[in-house]
């Protein structure tokens, strides 16, 4: 979406704004139950409509924040690892599980597999490829550090 369609939109149809605005905020105000969260989502949705943002539009923008949020999750999750590499420990589980943890990363797999889960303050990333060379560092920094076998 390009901002100068905007400003343009708004300076051409700023008294429907402020009516869809006004409306909305009586609607809030004055309505107390769900039927008023339905008028307003209906008066957003219309304001959006009018204005010719179309819900592929939207859909590309919600897909936009989102991989743009992924990727500066795993930036921070990669940054930590070798932040934290020298704090992380390593459980051994059965059947070759295992799990590493530092205070900020957790990281668990299998012995033999290529791809490890990677959560970050509890937000899982998904899964990584064990060829990422951060990973494999903090994996064989983690060892020297072990701990009892997980339950």
């Amino acid at each position: 979406m390009d901002i100068e369609v905007i400003k343009e939109f708004v300076m051409q149809n700023w008294l429907v704004i402020v009516v869809a605005l006004i409306i909305l905020f009586f609607v809030l105000n004055v309505v107390k139950t769900v039927l008023k969260w339905a008028i307003a989502i209906i008066i957003i949705a219309a304001l959006l409509i009018y204005s010719g943002i179309s819900i592929d539009q939207i859909k590309q923008t919600v897909t936009d924040v989102q991989s743009s949020t992924m990727d500066t999750l795993k930036k921070e999750a990669t940054n930590l690892m070798v932040n934290e590499a020298s704090k992380a420990t390593y459980a051994k589980g059965q059947n070759g599980e295992f799990t590493i943890t530092s205070p900020n990363v957790e990281i668990k797999g299998t012995a033999g597999a290529d791809k490890v889960n990677v959560t970050l303050r509890g937000i899982s990333l998904g899964e990584w490829n064990l060829d990422n060379e951060t990973i494999r560092a903090f994996v064989d920094k983690a060892k020297g550090n072990v701990t009892a076998p997980a339950s």
